[in-house]
């Protein structure tokens, strides 16, 4: 039950708040070739019980309940994804590239260039739980990387490349992996999947069952990056909430993805807020931690106090703020003033009202404490787990209107619309709390 009664200041000393951060890169673009310039990359991600999830390279049914692309922490990164071809790669215009249908230059699948034949992927010896994220401005080299290996409770690391690749125009946070070594970081139906790992070794990109669904980038289909096409092989939800695509390591140097930049570290028993301390002490100046399953741990109070929760007019301005923007078009990853998704509604409207809200929906989902759904109140957020990949994770997020109704950016070729709620997948309501959602990174 929540009371608007004042109940004393203490409220935020008994809320844990765990850190996830996300990759993001931001692209600009060169005037003779179609390459991403730097600006930073983000630091990475998380949520999603990882236990959870599942990588799938099978077929999905067409028409599944929409999730939603999540997905802006802002981490500066100094090396963003550049396109630039390797040495012994043509560039783009010339011979061996190809051209899109406006004409622009366009190599072919990265798969299909002169490259060696992909090595093959090692078996399955071991499988890991990852426990913390590290994305740096830098490569991470050998030096720091065993700083890390020598903190107590550090049981094993993985090197990754981090950072924002646009794909078919949107901004995907994407990581880079070694398919015989990285697999063992992730829960074990996805962890045994020769065919999925044998599929990104051979330059094929998997994507989250989200950017797949929502953001239209389907199974089969191939997508541009910067100066190269890459085939979609998988939806492969990670486990890692803000990572919506995957690569090989191979594809993400002819991405020009930054080398080196990103660690998963396993910690099993080890305090993670402690341990991320300790790891901040070695690490190189401006490098990031996150863990990687945030949790909101609810307060064992009933009754909350009146300062807890968004003011009356503050409710009124984000629900003024949101309605405001019926009609406007869902774009995966959009932000607004103009074109939004799911959690880029959310995070908009309620700056309106002067509320920050961190960006993404599993973030969303643990910015206040939960409620039952017949208490829901105007202003109120509602989550869903849409995901089938990944059926822990949270996906979609709406503002619930009152009388039965939310107001919500569904996903690619749909607006934003004020309908009846749905219970299908329903994962639960959530009244912000200024206080908590501030904090959450």
């Amino acid at each position: 039950m929540f009371d608007r009664r004042a109940r004393g200041p203490g409220l935020i000393r008994q809320i844990r708040q765990d850190f996830a951060y996300r990759p993001r890169i931001r692209y600009g673009h060169r005037s003779t070739r179609m390459a991403a310039r730097a600006v930073p990359v983000i630091a990475v991600l998380l949520v999603a019980v990882l236990a959870a999830d599942l990588m799938v390279l099978a077929q999905l049914p067409p028409e599944q309940d929409r999730g939603s692309r999540e997905n802006r922490e802002n981490v500066a990164l100094t090396r963003p994804a550049t396109g630039e071809p390797r040495t012994g790669e043509p560039r783009t215009g010339e011979p061996g590239a190809g051209s899109d249908a406006a004409g622009e230059p366009v190599r072919p699948p990265v798969q299909a260039s002169a490259e060696p034949a992909p090595q093959p992927v090692a078996p399955l010896t071991v499988i890991r739980k990852p426990h913390l994220f590290v994305v740096a401005h830098r490569p991470l080299s050998s030096a720091a990387v065993a700083k890390v290996a020598r903190v107590a409770g550090v049981r094993a690391i993985e090197r990754a490349d981090a950072a924002e690749v646009v794909l078919d125009g949107k901004r995907v946070q994407t990581l880079g992996v070694d398919p015989s070594t990285f697999r063992a970081y992730t829960p074990r139906p996805t962890a045994t999947s020769d065919r999925l790992w044998n599929s990104l070794a051979s330059g094929e990109i998997a994507v989250s069952f989200v950017l797949g669904n929502d953001g239209g980038m389907t199974l089969g289909k191939t997508v541009t990056a910067p100066g190269h096409a890459l085939r979609v092989g998988a939806y492969a939800t990670m486990g890692m909430g803000a990572i919506d695509a995957v690569v090989s390591r191979t594809t993400a140097r002819a991405l020009g993805i930054p080398e080196d930049n990103a660690l998963v570290i396993s910690a099993p028993g080890a305090d993670t807020a402690r341990l991320r301390a300790a790891l901040l002490k070695v690490l190189p100046r401006g490098s990031q931690v996150a863990t990687v399953n945030p949790v909101f741990a609810p307060s064992p109070r009933k009754v909350w106090p009146v300062e807890a929760f968004m003011t009356a007019d503050q409710v009124r301005a984000a629900l003024t703020a949101a309605i405001g923007k019926l009609g406007r078009p869902y774009v995966w990853g959009a932000e607004g003033p103009d074109t939004f998704d799911c959690s880029g509604l959310v995070q908009w409207a309620y700056a309106q009202a002067g509320v920050r809200v961190p960006r993404v929906t599993h973030q969303q989902f643990v910015s206040g404490p939960q409620i039952p759904l017949d208490q829901a109140q105007p202003g109120d957020l509602l989550f869903w787990r849409h995901d089938p990949t990944n059926p822990g994770y949270v996906s979609h997020v709406a503002i619930y209107w009152g009388g039965g109704k939310m107001l919500h950016a569904p996903r690619t070729g749909d607006v934003v619309k004020l309908v009846p709620v749905t219970t299908k997948n329903f994962a639960g309501a959530v009244r912000i709390s200024p206080q908590i959602a501030a904090r959450v990174r």
